[in-house]
């Protein structure tokens, strides 16, 4: 096998395969891929690059991606279903060996080498974590959807429970790694900003991770009770109809004695458990054919006539209208000019369009004073009427001599 000679080269030649890789990865799980498949993308001596480089496999006339290739685009894309707890705890042991190195070396650049390493593996761990429990309640979800047999499904099942504990237990020794004796020695002499703000990131991913956990372990252990009880379920009926079948039911058990002594009432509610399905069994041609044959049966494809709502009274339809009828200052102004009087005076005699309370003649005094002073003289002397004290205000320009 030939090996690439540099990264430039891998990545020209990924580059230029693009299309096919993304074709073959996109169904590396539907079927085999062809090799004359492969012919429509790119020519047949670049096929054979990949093949002799490493990155596609051939075998007879099917082609598939390498497995380290296979594995590192799943990771990226975070796609990959299996759960490798492994590969977490190798990351836990290299920290703790590597923290090691760091305490136990006097050279500068060396010391930030181990460093820059502990971070690394840090990050690691936190994010394949998270990423680990969704893959896990995934394969749970689809083990117990999809698997028609029960004793594998249960299999299975405590199998990704036995995955969810080790899971918990490398949550446990993360934690003991960043808060632990030697280890806290380290985060307290190595000064750094980075190195603080990870471990305060993992922190969190890891209170996370425990919070998810324990949401997965409700979720396995109601699937299990449902998966055992459906299966002993099945079991009995299985061995009654077989006894049945050979006449042998009365002699062989106590059917009769035990329905004798049931006070079961008739119509008693049976323990039931919903069962969702899956997309990748809704997306098959029997489950197809099952819900429409659900829908025939409940008749779903004919529409009930929506009710009509009742006319609208004509008492909402009729328009009402309010008239108000205000005061003309500008009218008013003109007035005053050839009046003769005093403002307040010319005011208080005014025949308006409507009735006038005396506070509003008050108010309307006070606005046309407000708005007309550049054209009003407003003399020194005041008038008095009852409680109210006014200046006397004449047409004409105001007095500013004075």
């Amino acid at each position: 096998m030939l090996h690439f000679n540099n990264i430039k080269e891998l990545l020209n030649l990924l580059a230029r395969t693009k299309d096919l890789l993304a074709e073959m990865f996109e169904k590396r799980k539907s079927f085999s891929y062809k090799y004359d498949l492969a012919l429509e993308f790119v020519e047949e001596d670049v096929i054979e690059t990949l093949v002799n480089k490493g990155v596609l496999r051939q075998n007879n006339g099917f082609l598939e991606i390498d497995d380290q290739y296979l594995v590192f685009f799943e990771q990226v894309l975070e796609v990959n279903e299996d759960i490798n707890t492994s590969y977490i705890h190798e990351n836990i042991g290299q920290v703790k060996q590597y923290i090691n190195f760091y305490l136990q070396e006097n050279v500068e650049h060396r010391k930030y080498g181990y460093l820059k390493t502990v971070k690394s593996s840090l990050r690691k761990i936190g994010r394949i974590t998270l990423r680990n429990i969704i893959d896990l309640n995934r394969n749970i979800e689809n083990a117990f959807k999809s698997e028609p047999n029960y004793k594998i499904k249960i299999a299975r099942l405590e199998s990704f429970d036995q995955k969810r504990r080790d899971i918990q237990q490398l949550i446990e020794h993360t934690e003991k790694l960043i808060t632990g004796g030697e280890e806290q020695t380290f985060f307290k002499s190595a000064l750094d900003d980075e190195l603080k703000h990870i471990s305060s990131h993992l922190r969190l991913q890891l209170t996370e991770a425990r919070h998810n956990l324990i949401e997965t372990q409700k979720q396995v252990i109601e699937y299990l009770n449902q998966v055992k009880f459906q299966s002993r379920l099945v079991e009995k009926i299985k061995q009654v109809k077989y006894l049945k079948d050979q006449f042998e039911l009365k002699a062989k058990t106590n059917f009769v004695e035990l329905l004798k002594g049931t006070n079961a009432v008739a119509f008693e509610s049976k323990p039931s458990y919903p069962l969702r399905l899956s997309l990748e069994h809704l997306q098959t041609d029997e489950a197809r054919n099952s819900l429409e044959r659900t829908a025939l049966k409940f008749k779903q494809g004919r529409r009930n006539a929506l009710p009509v709502a009742e006319g609208i009274s004509d008492a909402y339809l009729q328009t009402e209208t309010e008239e108000e009828i205000f005061i003309n200052l500008q009218a008013m102004r003109n007035g005053f000019s050839a009046s003769g009087k005093d403002l307040y005076q010319f005011v208080m005699e005014y025949n308006y369009p409507r009735e006038v309370p005396f506070d509003e003649k008050l108010t309307v005094f006070c606005q046309m004073v407000s708005m007309y002073e550049l054209e009003f003289k407003v003399s020194d002397e005041y008038g008095k009427e009852e409680m109210i004290e006014y200046a006397m205000v004449y047409p004409g320009r105001k007095n500013n001599d004075n």
